[in-house]
């Protein structure tokens, strides 16, 4: 492991835990701050539901439901069949080992323990080194404005599996927010050699922590180049809805579309060999291109392109790029 400069890592839920967890691999836990969107988070049977906090944990913890990519491997689901038969809301799964999770959130936040408490709580029990940290203390929902009305993100995500035709994203309660206490000493931190942006959906995962007031001007001033790993491979993302959302909402595809979404942002973007045909396209338009395997499915793809994210990324000279 190494600790040369802070690299600051934004993400959401199975994608960016992929790529946190190769970069866990690579960087000591002083020399990383991983910062979690919590805008899927919602209120679900009485209790607090944090899903990209808790995929990102038992990714790292090597919990993880691999083939799923989500949830607790080897778990069962007797409570949901159970809820099932008693005709009570069904339509998010819950599995029994995953529920005692969200009841000790719930009661530790209850108790007047803060998000970032309870969350750095769960990952010492579970043996992390590595902290994982809210983007947020306070409450931010993602609501997609569907062509059938305004939807909560889980009830578009997975009641209504994304099928509606989204018109907009708005941020509940972000202009309310302010960075989660880890967050905000890392922005802060005078030694930061880079951001790294995972490969998780750009309107869904990672607008929400930029709309917090204040981290989109706080990373501005970083000397340290920012950089993207996309979400799109050979024109379409492996899991969830970010092809989809950025032909609908941004009106392009493929990696051309997230260059487009993060313009102004970003000065690097790491694309897969499938899409090395747009790589001088985007340094045409001012975006450093590195073309690398980036699909996913082994620790070693994982730290691979961590790797070859983090050698691109210290390897960019953030204000130059944007002066060009």
């Amino acid at each position: 492991m190494t600790s040369a400069g802070h690299v600051i890592a934004l993400c959401g839920g199975v994608g960016g835990a992929k790529l946190a967890f190769g970069l866990t691999r690579l960087l000591d836990p002083e020399g990383l701050s991983l910062i979690v969107n919590t805008g899927d988070d919602f209120e679900h049977l009485g209790l607090t539901i944090c899903p990209d906090l808790d995929t990102v944990t038992y990714t790292l913890a090597g919990l993880a439901d691999r083939e799923r990519g989500w949830g607790l491997a080897g778990e069962t689901w007797n409570f949901m069949a159970q809820l099932r038969k008693l005709g009570g809301e069904h339509w998010f799964n819950l599995g029994d080992k995953d529920l005692a999770l969200h009841v000790e959130r719930t009661q530790r936040l209850a108790a007047g323990q803060s998000l970032s408490q309870v969350t750095a709580g769960v990952t010492a029990a579970l043996g992390l080194r590595h902290a994982i940290v809210p983007m947020s203390d306070q409450p931010v929902r993602t609501i997609v404005d569907t062509i059938d009305g305004p939807l909560p993100f889980q009830h578009y995500f997975v009641r209504e599996q994304c099928r509606p035709v989204a018109r907009g994203i708005s941020f509940a309660g972000a202009e309310q927010s302010v960075p989660s206490p880890a967050f905000t000493a890392a922005l802060g931190r005078q030694d930061v050699a880079a951001v790294i942006i995972c490969p998780s959906n750009p309107y869904l995962s990672i607008d929400p922590i930029l709309a917090i007031p204040g981290v989109a001007d706080a990373l501005a001033r970083l000397d340290a180049p920012v950089v993207a790993v996309s979400p799109i491979i050979g024109g379409r993302a492996l899991k969830g809805p970010a092809a989809k959302l950025l032909a609908e909402l941004g009106g392009l595809s493929g990696v051309t579309a997230v260059a487009a979404h993060y313009a102004g942002l970003v000065d690097g973007l790491v694309i897969d060999e499938s899409d090395a045909c747009e790589a001088d396209r985007l340094r045409e338009t001012g975006i450093a291109a590195l073309v690398a395997p980036s699909v996913m499915t082994s620790d070693d793809d994982r730290i691979r392109l961590a790797r070859d994210t983090l050698a691109f990324a210290t390897g960019l000279t953030r204000r130059e790029l944007r002066r060009a």
